[in-house]
């Protein structure tokens, strides 16, 4: 299934010029737009449905393994044996095959649910099940304000279907120098994060390496999912929450937010961050 398609859209246009060189309301009548595709996609394990989840049909297999690690249904890529991505009436099914150790833990959990886009915490039954707390993370990322500021000028040019549609998120792989290596995109932005961590995993990235930027705003769920893959900075060009923030202080993770061209605001952990280059 495609990422995106063509639709036939009526275009109208205030304080426009029209044909007389009068300035008013116009129509020009119908043209091309293109649109982000969103579908449910079902996650099974061992052929047990699990969750549905509304996401754009591109790195599925990225999302499966993301997904299935930062929610805590496995413990590493060794432990899927197998995922498949089938077609089905209206969506796609993710079906995944797990060590029976996992799949024995995960049916214990009784979490199943129906997501909105990316939605993180839908289905959870109680505060302490929402409120998780992964292991602090580790302490030996060194970056600067410099590398900060390259990777959210560049991000732009790493996001082709948002370029195209506008209507996705994106969540980008840095360098420890600001250096963009790869990005993941979706309507979700819990999805775009999953789809980034999965790739990293699947990829052999070292997590301490580098640090996420994310074209969102700064959620619990993106600081837990960062926290959950080891990854040390999370930085979103839009605000945190109050839950972010006091999640990324609990757990190790700086949190950098408000990340524009020319400005960004360090909400934890500033000890991280240098002035001039490393």
């Amino acid at each position: 299934m495609s990422e995106s398609r063509r639709v036939r859209v009526q275009n109208w246009r205030s304080g426009a010029t029209g044909p007389d060189g009068l300035r008013g309301d116009r129509v020009d009548g119908l043209e091309d737009d293109s649109i982000a595709a969103e579908l449910p996609v079902a996650l099974t394990y061992n052929r047990v449905s699990h969750v549905v989840m509304m996401a754009t049909p591109l790195d599925l297999e990225d999302f499966a393994v993301g997904f299935s690690f930062t929610e805590g249904l496995i413990g590493s890529l060794d432990d899927i044996r197998s995922i498949r991505a089938i077609p089905r009436s209206g969506g796609i099914e993710l079906a995944m095959m797990i060590s029976e150790d996992w799949f024995d833990r995960l049916a214990t959990r009784r979490r199943n649910l129906v997501g909105r886009t990316g939605c993180g915490l839908c289905g959870a039954e109680n505060i302490e099940q929402a409120l998780r707390h992964p292991k602090p993370v580790e302490k030996t990322l060194q970056v600067s304000h410099t590398a900060l500021q390259r990777a959210v000028v560049d991000l732009e040019n790493h996001q082709p279907l948002q370029a195209d549609t506008g209507a996705t998120h994106g969540a980008a792989w840095c360098s420890s120098n600001g250096d963009i290596i790869t990005v993941r995109e979706d309507v979700g932005r819990h999805n775009a994060l999953d789809k980034l961590i999965g790739g990293l995993l699947r990829g052999g990235y070292d997590p301490k390496s580098g640090f996420v930027l994310v074209s969102s705003r700064a959620s619990y769920e993106m600081v837990y999912k960062a926290a959950a893959a080891g990854i040390e900075l999370i930085m979103a060009v839009s605000a945190p929450t109050t839950l972010a923030v006091d999640f990324a202080e609990r757990s190790g993770v700086t949190l950098v937010g408000f990340a524009r061209p020319g400005r960004h605001n360090v909400y934890s952990f500033p000890e991280r961050i240098s002035t001039g280059e490393i």
